[in-house]
């Protein structure tokens, strides 16, 4: 049977969930004299988004959004020193490459959370709860290994569970073997090529769909499969990498729409979804290229796109799935018949279970989210006075940067200076060239 603990010291900053960013909030710390941290992750250890992580995909962002650089650039976590450390600055140089493949970011996070002392994984957070008596959070503690309980308290807590695989209710009622989200596809492709699956529709048109979509045409001489590619939105559209559009995803673009009215946030929102969802223009390119080739092949399986056609409905039928569709622009629905289904719909922020036993002392918006106020910290009744923050999970109350890489460091930093009650890090004060908001 398991045995229960309690923990005597108190940690000036507990960190609940071992992804990225909570990776650069260990790693930052790591350099903050008597302050005492410590991160929990119930996986056994660091991995990220392995199911998409094909040898050829690049980060969207430069080699400088690591965990520390654009705070810290002389840490020993920052990406250039796990060049050096593994003996690969040189030819990193002459490469000339701002943007790493994805697996070498994957290597280098990894890299680090192995070595990091605030960083434990195996260990679950099952609970986080609130002493009245000493203004402390404590976190009930499981070992994945052992089973066995303990209590550690914090005087100030950071949530970065991440978000969750997202399935539209059309598609989420036929989930199974035929019907997958884009997170397990090199899970699971090699088990459809298995199954002798001869025709594969992907949904959804952000990088993560281009990206599947383009493994599927790669794979398709040898599988066989005719390969349909069908999106709600008007066009197969690229992310905008362009200078001053970029500056939308500053720390000052964040500040000033931190300040604006919660339905404006929403409807911007909403209408920037290229910042953040769109496909990079060299995967667009080699898509391209991989149809110009199909084309001259005459022997393949055909490709279909589909822009500005939604799901309506999806439903098994014996070994294939039955998708109803609509078109945006003409109104014309149409059923098909398909062999498997990877829904590349995104990913949607969720609500730890841990935080059940304290949901009534956090302040929630009308729509169930947190109330983030501009440093990160979410919003509790008055009673609570240690701090409560969250990672990337504050699309809605600082916009496109929340999930963005390039904010990491910076977003660290705040929670940091906030925890340890002094300025640990300098802050950066120019980070956009453009003036967001009224002047004057």
């Amino acid at each position: 049977m398991s045995g229960t603990t309690t923990d005597q010291d108190v940690l000036d900053l507990a960190a609940v969930g071992i992804g990225p960013f909570n990776l650069s909030l260990a790693a930052l710390a790591d350099e903050v004299d008597g302050f005492s941290f410590a991160a929990f992750d119930r996986r056994p250890a660091y991995d990220w988004h392995p199911g998409l992580m094909f040898d050829w995909a690049s980060l969207q962002v430069g080699f400088l959004a690591d965990l520390v650089s654009l705070i810290r650039p002389t840490s020993p976590w920052s990406f250039l020193n796990y060049l050096v450390e593994h003996d690969r600055m040189y030819p990193f140089y002459i490469a000339e490459r701002f943007h790493v493949p994805r697996r070498e970011y994957a290597d280098y996070c990894a890299w680090a959370a192995a070595r990091l002392p605030g960083c434990h994984f195996g260990t679950s957070v099952d609970e986080v709860r609130w002493d009245p008596a000493r203004d402390l959070w404590e976190l009930t503690l499981r070992d994945a290994a052992t089973g066995d309980i303990r209590v550690r308290a914090a005087r100030n807590l950071a949530l970065g569970v991440g978000t969750e695989p997202a399935l539209p209710p059309a598609l989420a009622k036929a989930e199974g073997d035929r019907v997958l989200h884009s997170g397990e596809h090199l899970h699971r492709v090699d088990g459809l090529i298995a199954d002798g699956v001869r025709d594969i529709t992907v949904v959804g048109s952000g990088q993560s769909g281009a990206e599947v979509f383009l493994d599927l045409l790669r794979r398709q001489r040898d599988a066989g499969w005719a390969v349909t590619w069908l999106t709600r939105s008007w066009g197969f559209a690229p992310l905008d990498y362009s200078k001053l559009v970029l500056e939308y995803t500053t720390p000052a673009y964040m500040r000033y729409f931190n300040g604006l009215e919660p339905a404006v946030r929403d409807r911007l929102v909403a209408s920037q979804w290229q910042l953040y969802k769109g496909i990079d223009t060299e995967t667009i390119d080699l898509i391209h290229n991989e149809l110009y080739d199909h084309m001259l092949d005459g022997d393949r399986p055909p490709v279909t796109l589909l822009p500005a056609t939604a799901v309506l409905d999806a439903r098994r039928d014996g070994d294939a799935v039955q998708l109803t569709t609509r078109h945006a622009d003409t109104g014309r629905e149409a059923v098909r018949r398909t062999g498997a289904v990877i829904a590349a719909t995104g990913y949607a922020g969720r609500r730890p279970d841990c935080v059940a036993p304290v949901e009534k002392l956090i302040a929630w918006d009308p729509k169930g989210r947190y109330d983030v106020s501009p440093d990160h910290r979410v919003r509790t009744v008055p009673e609570v006075t240690a701090g409560l923050f969250v990672q990337n999970a504050e699309l809605h109350t600082h916009g496109a940067a929340a999930p963005d890489l390039g904010i990491g460091a910076y977003r660290s930093a705040l929670i940091l200076n906030a925890s340890a009650g002094r300025d640990v890090f300098r802050i950066p004060r120019r980070t956009a060239f453009q003036t967001f908001g009224a002047t004057g």
